[in-house]
């Protein structure tokens, strides 16, 4: 684990640990980087149980997370001059985050990410009725997920945060008692590495992701189609208009779903094509090009600030989705206004609709096993 090496060290590892942004009292860092937002707005509890902002650092990277959600709330990258630009949307107090409706900004989603059809799925021959959130579907765990819980911080570093959520059987309609860890940390190659791990005491499915809203050009700049992205993936899973996997494996080639090569994001988006009518733009999950373990599976270019992330990921599956929803978002970081499609997300996963498509890798966990996962955001 690599520890910061500012002077101020010791002093901002105690400060971390007790939900402080860092060496000053308020908003600065001993380096002179500057947290957009305020400690004090995140410091309350919910449901008895503290919620405070955490900030980890290194030479490189500075992150800024909540443990309502187990939440990104900012993420500063240098740019192509060495300027700190904030390349994650977020809000600017934990209020505008436990808003009925909110879009996921940062955080953990689960139990299960993604959409299941009619909440519904058959596990040993037991049918299980989740919540139901998301029209005649359920979404990112229901109206219960994990994205409202308060995260228990069990450990808390210069350059990393493990924070747990259980999640009782039954909770939101999925069975057995869940344990879920994660762990953030920062990277020696100037990443942010995402670990999941989950057991269970019943047979139940699990699909944890984490739901960053990206614009590296710099939250609050007003588009994302502009950025040129690459995923490798030969294939995605089309939908239907309820975006439930329809369970075909399409073939990218010829449709506006070939990144294979770098495009803008906006090149194709308002193509005449049924599945990008279907998700307003692009909400697809991408069958990923790749072997067993973590490997690069995609690469996105911010053009205004030369930043370019690479992601990494353990998963075999990534949701790209284009911002088509968000519609004058309030609330934001630095008073800023999020517009439409101006944040991407991809999100690694095990498919949509998992438990009910029996051709799709399988997201059953069993007593005795263990869930585990890892994603990395990597800059340059």
């Amino acid at each position: 684990m690599k520890i910061n090496k500012h002077s101020c060290v010791i002093v901002a590892m105690a400060a971390i640990i007790t939900g402080n942004a860092g060496c000053n009292r308020t908003t600065g860092r001993a380096d002179g980087v500057q947290i957009p937002v305020s400690p004090a707005d995140f410091e309350t509890t919910v449901d008895g149980t503290p919620v405070k902002l955490y900030t980890l650092s290194n030479d490189e990277l500075t992150v800024t997370i909540t443990n309502y959600g187990a939440r990104i709330v900012s993420l500063q990258v240098p740019d192509r001059h060495g300027k700190r630009v904030d390349v994650v949307l977020g809000y600017r107090d934990l209020s505008y985050y436990q808003q009925e409706g909110e879009a996921y900004f940062g955080a953990v989603v689960g139990r299960y990410g993604n959409r299941i059809a009619s909440g519904r799925f058959s596990l040993d021959g037991q049918v299980h009725q989740l919540e139901l959130n998301d029209g005649p579907n359920t979404l990112h765990g229901g109206k219960n997920g994990f994205s409202g819980k308060v995260w228990e911080v069990q450990q808390a570093t210069a350059d990393s945060l493990v924070l747990r959520y259980i999640a009782g059987d039954g909770e939101a309609g999925f069975p057995g008692r869940l344990e879920a860890t994660v762990i953030y940390r920062l990277t020696a190659d100037n990443g942010l590495a995402i670990r999941y791990r989950a057991t269970t005491d019943k047979p139940t499915v699990v699909n944890l992701t984490n739901h960053a809203y990206f614009n590296l050009n710099g939250a609050g700049d007003s588009t994302i189609l502009d950025h040129v992205l690459m995923i490798h993936a030969d294939s995605y899973t089309p939908v239907n208009e309820t975006l439930i996997p329809t369970g075909e494996i399409a073939d990218v080639s010829g449709t506006p779903f070939d990144f294979r090569e770098p495009k803008a994001i906006g090149a194709r988006i308002d193509a005449a094509h049924e599945q990008l009518q279907y998700g307003q733009g692009y909400d697809h999950n991408f069958v990923l090009r790749k072997g067993s373990g973590l490997q690069p599976v995609a690469t996105v270019t911010g053009p205004k600030t030369g930043i370019v992330m690479e992601v990494l990921t353990e998963e075999p599956g990534m949701q790209f989705y284009s911002g088509n929803f968000m519609d004058e978002v309030q609330g934001g970081k630095g008073n800023h206004i999020y517009h439409h499609r101006s944040a991407f997300c991809l999100e690694t996963q095990h498919f949509p609709d998992s438990p009910n498509q029996p051709k799709f890798p399988s997201t059953v966990l069993r007593p005795g096993e263990v869930y585990q996962t890892e994603t990395v955001y990597r800059f340059r």
